[in-house]
């Protein structure tokens, strides 16, 4: 975060000082007090479970100079009335002054499935033309944007966002943080079609993205996807098209290699260009793709993005992250979450990787509404068409994943049976893909596996 004090943060906010106004906040903008450096801002923010403001004095004996804080508290703070709000606007505030004062562009990736994986890619290719700053991990909504925004200093090039959304407007109001410079808009799927009430409302909620653009904005749409092709007439933008058919383009086959990396060419203004990513499945080509169209939006030459895409390893934690036992046995953990799409480019990884020796230990796939049934049982049968040997279905919720896969699906109550099922039965050279919703916590399977 750039140098402020307290009275800039209260104006920001539209808070009240108790305190010194003129103190200087130098630090980072932190929710967590076990996250607090020294010179840190502590937001206190009331949750279901656990309340900020009991860990104020903690945050102030870490390091942290103030508070922001709906009542009074230890040391010097600001009160306000929503904290998460409040943050908001501090982030819209500081981002804004950065503008201002350097060449800092923005970037914003959403769509229901890839935006992290896409999101890493971007700030990989991005930071080798300049000092970048992105997400960590998944931080993609109220709290997760302006956090890494107020990461963003006056050295800051690229900054990388990931938005996501629960319904319409949300995306809306990240903008109104971080207005975009480039708008990537990925696909319209399944994921969570229960809250937003079907894909055509999904789909307004993703094109607020490119809404948000001014005259001199880029949105990066994907062809192939009809939903999202039509956002072309919500922008003020000037539209870049990826896909199979679009601008940026996929061209022929994508190829596999023994460690599942895949293999592939990118089409440029006619140029091909050979590429390949160092991360497990066929879908990471797609991805990126996706990412060279956004970069060279930015400016960077499409041959320099993809010669930096073979250095993309993983960034984020628990996606087809690849480990392997004492015992030879390789799990894939890509338990951060699931939906329907997603989880089967996460089979067909698999199958690809361990023909005839995968085993896919697959959990709920939460907020599919109505079609919940239907597309669990679906993503079964895909896994036993694959060839996936065997399917292990944890939990009630996942029980039409074991129906659907018909003979190789097994149904367990719970993680611990599912680990008790994997340990009695593997062997040097088997593949274990572990994939849910996250509220699953199918990780611990795989942690499990990992330590015996």
């Amino acid at each position: 975060m750039i140098r402020t004090t307290l009275a800039q943060v209260a104006d920001a906010t539209h808070g009240r000082v108790e305190g010194d106004d003129t103190l200087a906040v130098e630090g980072p903008v932190v929710i967590d007090s076990r996250r607090v450096a020294p010179g840190s801002l502590f937001v206190a923010i009331p949750g279901e479970r656990v309340d900020g403001h009991d860990f104020v004095q903690t945050a102030l004996d870490a390091g942290a100079v103030a508070t922001i804080a709906t009542r009074a508290v230890a040391g010097p703070h600001v009160i306000v009335q929503d904290p998460v709000q409040a943050m908001g606007r501090l982030a819209a505030d500081r981002l804004a002054a950065l503008r201002a004062e350097s060449d800092v562009d923005v970037v914003a990736v959403t769509g229901s499935q890839g935006k992290t994986s896409v999101k890493d890619l971007m700030a990989h290719i991005l930071a080798a033309h300049g000092a970048t700053v992105a997400p960590e991990g998944s931080f993609n909504n109220e709290l997760g944007v302006p956090l890494t925004v107020l990461r963003a200093d006056a050295g800051t090039r690229h900054l990388v966002l990931e938005m996501g959304a629960r319904g319409i407007g949300h995306i809306a109001s990240l903008c109104a943080i971080a207005p975009p410079d480039v708008a990537v808009v990925l696909n319209v799927g399944t994921a969570h079609a229960g809250e937003f009430g079907g894909l055509e409302r999904t789909a307004r909620a993703k094109g607020e993205l490119v809404e948000a653009l001014g005259p001199e904005g880029t949105a990066v749409l994907n062809a192939d996807d009809p939903r999202v092709a039509a956002m072309a007439s919500r922008t003020r933008g000037t539209v870049l098209t990826f896909g199979r058919a679009g601008r940026v383009r996929l061209d022929g086959d994508v190829f596999l290699d023994e460690s599942g990396h895949p293999h592939f060419r990118i089409e440029v203004n006619g140029d091909l260009l050979d590429a390949t990513v160092p991360q497990l499945g066929e879908h990471h080509a797609i991805n990126a793709v996706a990412a060279v169209a956004a970069t060279s939006a930015l400016g960077v030459p499409a041959a320099d993005a993809v010669e930096a895409l073979a250095t993309a390893v993983a960034g984020s934690p628990m996606r087809m992250e690849r480990h392997e036992t004492r015992g030879g046995v390789v799990v894939v953990n890509d338990a951060y979450n699931a939906n329907p799409e997603s989880m089967a480019a996460a089979l067909r990884a698999l199958a690809g990787l361990a023909p005839g020796r995968g085993t896919a230990v697959l959990g709920e796939m939460l907020e599919l509404g109505d079609e919940s049934s239907e597309q669990h049982h679906r993503i079964g049968r895909l896994a036993a068409d694959l060839g996936i040997a065997r399917v292990i279905a944890v939990g009630v919720g996942a029980a039409e994943i074991a129906r659907g896969a018909g003979p190789v699906g097994v149904l367990v109550d719970d993680v611990e049976s599912a680990v008790a099922e994997l340990s009695a039965s593997l062997s040097a050279g088997d593949v274990v893909l572990v994939k849910a919703s996250r509220g699953a916590r199918l990780e611990r399977i795989a942690e499990a596996l990992l330590r015996d």
